[in-house]
């Protein structure tokens, strides 16, 4: 396996995606406990039934006082560019200039069909999406767009509502090639996720083998060009366990469907005492940038958090 890691290697950081909003006062006090252990970044997430993914994130950042906040990630099909771009800056502007916008492309089928809303075929799915990166990009940078493509037609001269932040920063996720493409030219992060999708979207494992996430490394590595060392790189984890008492690799590989190799290689689970999760982290930069990595228990994780963030 060839190295396929950015020329610069970029210092660890740790973000949490929370799952449920539904006590403000719970929100607050886990916010700030994320922050004082050592987090960078907390992340809501997008979709229908659950609360909106902004709203919370706003709640998160005026009771702390350096943590980012951000979607992981704003469905794609949800949202008119144009619009979205409003709402982020208007977020952006009311938490300082904290926010980190998660893009996807969207992938539910119930999900869409419970709102009459049609998921376009994959293909014209992802097209879609580049347009609205693209109109994301003009409308929060410059505060103007002229964009005429096939999803969205655009004519903004100026949008009064401006962020704080002059550049928002992008996370994109997905494990498609095209998405990966994209993500080399609009990412500031971009988010491995191993996610394949089945009958009616349903997620699966199907990328998890550290293989294909190589290969994913090496076409954003290649389409990035010049742009390659300004995209900081992440792993969305689908399985944390730190201990004594954690997971075997056989027993989490029976959860997915997959060999002890593949969880034993992949980024997408991390599993161990705090000295192997370290190591492996440390492997996992070495072989393909990774360097951003996003969990869903702070505190079990929070040991890892102090021996590597920031190093």
């Amino acid at each position: 396996m060839g190295m396929t890691a950015p020329s610069a290697t970029r210092p660890f950081r740790f973000a949490v995606q929370k799952m449920g909003f539904e006590d403000p006062a719970e929100l607050t006090a886990f916010a700030r406990r994320v922050e004082a252990l050592g987090y960078d970044e907390l992340y809501s997430y997008d979709h229908f039934g659950a609360d909106d993914p902004f709203a919370p994130l706003m709640v998160a950042a005026l009771a702390t006082e350096r943590l980012r906040v951000g979607p992981l990630v704003i469905n794609n099909e949800f949202h008119h560019p144009a619009l979205l771009a409003r709402t982020a800056a208007s977020v952006d502007r009311m938490i300082a200039g904290r926010l980190v916008l998660g893009l996807g492309t969207g992938y539910d089928q119930a999900e869409h069909d419970s709102i009459g809303l049609t998921l376009r075929q994959p293909k014209e799915r992802v097209d879609r999406f580049g347009e609205s990166l693209r109109v994301l990009r003009s409308l929060l940078d410059d505060g103007t767009c002229e964009f005429n493509g096939e999803h969205h037609h655009v004519a903004v001269t100026e949008m009064e509502s401006r962020a704080s932040q002059p550049h928002i920063p992008f996370l994109i996720g997905g494990h498609g090639q095209r998405v990966v493409a994209l993500g080399a030219r609009y990412a500031d992060i971009f988010q491995f996720t191993g996610l394949t999708h089945g009958e009616g979207g349903k997620p699966g494992p199907g990328g998890f083998a550290i293989d294909q996430v190589i290969e994913r490394s090496r076409r954003l590595t290649e389409v990035a060009g010049d742009r390659d060392d300004q995209i900081e790189r992440s792993t969305l984890v689908q399985l944390a366990a730190v201990g004594p008492d954690a997971l075997s690799s056989d027993v989490a590989g029976s959860r997915f469907g997959l060999d002890t190799d593949t969880i034993d290689g992949t980024p997408f689970v991390l599993i161990g005492s705090v000295q192997q999760i370290v190591d492996k982290l440390e492997r996992l930069r070495q072989l393909i940038g990774i360097s951003h990595v996003v969990l869903r228990d702070p505190d079990s994780f929070a040991p890892i958090v102090d021996q590597l963030r920031g190093r």
